[in-house]
């Protein structure tokens, strides 16, 4: 029983330690932030795209292997057979984006972040410098040689 208490209590300090909770914080703010990349680029960029283009997303290119089946009223028997590798492009822009976006932002950061520190530099008086080693050496010398 020892065993397990002391497990549960490890797993407590594990997930209560701050990287663990910065790390919950930043997967949810993650979430809310591809949500507005998102929007960004299915709602602003991709339309200038396809005006550009003439096609609003690149998911609707396909190659397909074997077309669907249809009976006599319409309905699907056998649904295509196809690669979608306009999905895979749109993923791709989606990723190049976001990963621009994470950049910019962390710059961003970086900047104020180094700001904050400069401007804490200067805040912080200099302490004034020692005695170098030499003169230290010099002046033990100057006081034994007064002493002998």
């Amino acid at each position: 029983m020892g065993k397990v208490h002391d497990t549960i209590e490890e797993f407590k300090k594990f997930i209560f330690r701050g990287n663990v909770m910065d790390m919950a914080v930043g997967v949810v703010v993650g979430g809310a932030f591809s949500t507005i990349v998102n929007s960004l680029v299915n709602d602003i960029i991709m339309p200038v795209v396809g005006a550009i283009g003439g096609n609003t997303s690149f998911t609707n290119y396909k190659v397909v292997l074997h077309p669907a089946v249809l009976d006599e009223a319409g309905n699907v028997v056998t649904a295509e057979a196809a690669i979608l590798y306009g999905s895979f492009i749109q993923n791709i822009i989606n990723f190049l984006i976001i990963a621009a976006c994470v950049f910019a932002a962390i710059k961003v950061l970086n900047t104020i972040t180094d700001q904050f520190k400069a401007k804490e530099k200067e805040e912080v008086p200099a302490e004034p410098a020692g005695p170098t080693s030499e003169e230290l050496l010099t002046e033990i010398r100057d006081i034994l040689k007064k002493n002998a």
